[in-house]
């Protein structure tokens, strides 16, 4: 096969095709971006890559991203400490922030129970919280898993192994999006709407 760039800047966009949403074109403008970029800012690139690793640490309670031993929602005073809401991935945290909807902590799993992929229990965070529960007084856990088969059963598990300990489980809500036409919704989409359908106050 003929090469058609420089081979240094053919292994650069190779790599960067590797990144999750990264297509061929979309490869080639950010290294053509990189080719004329300003040294100084191809030196704060490669500084911030290289340190990435290094400066960042799993949360020693929720396991989120931090830099420090807690993450600055576990150590924060003005989170309710008796509300966890249990995530999938630290990604999870950032969109729940976002909504500004909950102001409690936060457990991340970090993946979902799937035995087809042999991932059980015992290789997700899923210990660790009831480790939680039990030294932290912990009275409601709110499971946020996806709203997929695999996250339908780590919460089914969490819900199943949390009965008798006095702490009250619930399962986020899902259905139609705002702005959302029914007519594009799929049926499993339907069906959650409709199950979790609640009274219209006056």
């Amino acid at each position: 096969m003929t090469q058609i760039y420089p081979r240094h800047l053919q292994e650069l966009i190779d790599e960067l095709g590797l990144l999750p949403g990264i297509g061929p074109k979309s490869a080639q403008r950010i290294a053509f971006y990189l080719l004329q970029a300003s040294p100084d800012r191809l030196l704060r690139l490669s500084s911030a890559i290289a340190v990435l690793q290094d400066s960042t640490r799993l949360c020693s309670r929720c396991f989120n991203i931090s830099e420090e031993e807690l993450c600055h929602i576990c150590a924060s005073s003005n989170r309710d400490a008796s509300t966890v809401c249990v995530v999938e991935d630290p990604r999870d945290v950032i969109a729940l922030e976002r909504s500004g909807a909950f102001r409690g902590k936060y457990h991340v799993l970090h993946g979902a129970i799937s035995p087809i992929d042999g991932i059980g229990p015992e290789k997700l965070k899923i210990n660790e919280l009831m480790s939680r529960i039990e030294s932290e007084g912990i009275k409601e856990v709110i499971v946020c898993t996806n709203p997929t088969v695999e996250g339908d059963a780590t919460a089914a598990w969490i819900a199943r192994h949390l009965q008798g300990r006095g702490v009250q489980v619930s399962r986020i809500a899902s259905g139609l999006p705002v702005g959302g036409d029914l007519e594009y919704a799929d049926e499993v989409t339907l069906s959650r709407a409709l199950s979790g359908r609640h009274v219209i106050d006056d």
